[in-house]
């Protein structure tokens, strides 16, 4: 194999590990990592990640980071945050530096093992599938590693909703259906399998966000769509019994909170998180209490039954909080840029990307989605991976089945101009 085709099945493992314990996955991104020091082209990677939008983010994020580190104090979990967030920018770059072939392999492996990860789920829950240690995270619910995998079928909900929406309207039902069937399937995980409020409330908003996105230049027709959309919800998925109670109990936790009452519950928890964590950033809004200060903080600030917390379930906060606004900015530019170029491209590759991005954004606002490798190691890598794709011309994703005769791929998703062959 030459060293320049190394990446592509370091690209596809990672993509194919994403819903796997947090140490495959880290061994995917090391490997992948490794593959793309080994495999040269440094030049023309280089060029790519310097020419892109999240560029100068990124570098920014990076640089305050470092600047905080030398400057404020450090503490027990210096080390640890400053690698987390370290790793927030390499997979990011990593991402962004693929060339179209090797990211479409990595979607690929994305888009096959969730696919399998649903069959699974459905004969474990059906007639039996074996508990491999491995799956557990995907057949039930074992903490952040299955709020990961909820979050990626999430992702692969919105983007079979960004399809059927484009065959909807190329009036070929046939492939609307399948498109539905895979909605519901995800609904059914995320509301019974792996239950997260999360990954649901992500999932109606990607929805409605697909549609504007579709639709913005024809606003009647988007009227008509989102008024029929909403009561689909308010008539389905709102009336589901285990949705509303999953909402009542969050409301509940929320006026328990509010009286002064703690406990473990989820947004008991949040609420006290959220309240303490901007009061330190109100405290120290410039630079922070420093890399790794939040958890000396909370120990200082929150109550005693939650002090076993090392993030502030809210990744912009946990940024504000270690390196002050200017942290917490640098960190919530890198999201809206992607959001933006995505936004930018109104064909089905900027939809795809803008529907995954919005997922990671609801996520790292509601849950320490980039902070925690459990989660952020996962759909940051395929929300840039999507990224990655939008930044092409003409629509890369028909790479994604391979093609056994005609054009390659790279000529369909140029224009359809094929590429100039060597002298």
């Amino acid at each position: 194999m030459q060293r320049s085709n190394i990446v592509r099945p370091a690209a596809a493992f990672w993509g194919f590990t994403v819903f796997m314990p947090v140490g495959v996955v880290y061994l995917a991104a090391f490997a992948m990592l490794v593959t793309l020091v080994a495999a040269g082209g440094w030049r023309e990677r280089a060029l790519r990640l310097r020419g892109n939008v999240l560029w100068w983010p990124v570098m920014a994020y990076v640089v305050w980071t470092l600047v905080v580190l030398a400057l404020e104090p450090h503490y027990p979990e210096t080390a640890s945050n400053l690698t987390h967030g370290l790793r927030i920018a390499a997979t990011v770059f990593m991402a962004l530096a693929l060339t179209r072939d090797e990211a479409i392999w990595a979607l690929r492996g994305f888009i096959a093992i969730a696919l399998v990860n649903i069959v699974m789920i459905g004969l474990f829950y059906s007639v039996g599938f074996p508990l491999w240690e491995a799956w557990r995270g995907v057949l039930v619910l074992v903490g952040n590693k299955s709020i990961s995998n909820a979050l990626l079928f999430t992702i692969l909900a919105a983007t079979a909703a960004v399809f059927g929406l484009k065959a909807l309207t190329e009036h070929r039902p046939w492939r609307v259906v399948p498109c539905v069937a895979l909605i519901g399937a995800v609904l059914a995980i995320i509301t019974l399998n792996l239950p997260s409020r999360t990954s649901l409330l992500a999932l109606l908003v990607a929805l409605p966000a697909a549609c504007v996105h579709q639709w913005r230049r024809q606003l009647k027709v988007l009227a008509v769509v989102m008024v029929l959309g909403a009561v689909v919800v308010a008539a389905g998925l709102w009336k589901t019994p285990t949705v509303q109670q999953k909402f009542e109990l969050g409301v509940h936790e929320l006026e328990q909170a509010q009286a002064g009452a703690v406990s473990e519950g989820s947004w008991v928890v949040r609420f006290y998180m959220y309240r303490d964590t901007a009061r330190m950033i109100i405290d120290r809004p410039f630079a922070g209490w420093g890399i790794g200060g939040w958890t000396q903080q909370w120990h200082l600030r929150g109550p005693k039954l939650l002090a076993d917390y090392n993030m502030p379930h809210n990744d912009f906060l946990w940024m504000g909080s270690q390196a002050g606004v200017p942290g917490a900015l640098s960190l919530l530019v890198i999201l809206l840029a992607g959001l933006w170029q995505a936004w930018r491209r109104d064909d089905l590759p900027g939809r795809y990307a803008f529907v995954a991005l919005l997922v990671v954004l609801i996520a790292t606002s509601l849950n320490s989605a980039l902070r925690d490798a459990q989660i952020g190691l996962s759909i940051l890598w395929v929300a840039m991976v999507y990224l990655r794709l939008a930044q092409e011309p003409g629509n890369a994703w028909r790479g994604l089945l391979p093609h056994r005769s005609g054009p390659p791929p790279a000529a369909l998703s140029g224009g359809g101009v094929p590429p100039p062959r060597p002298p």
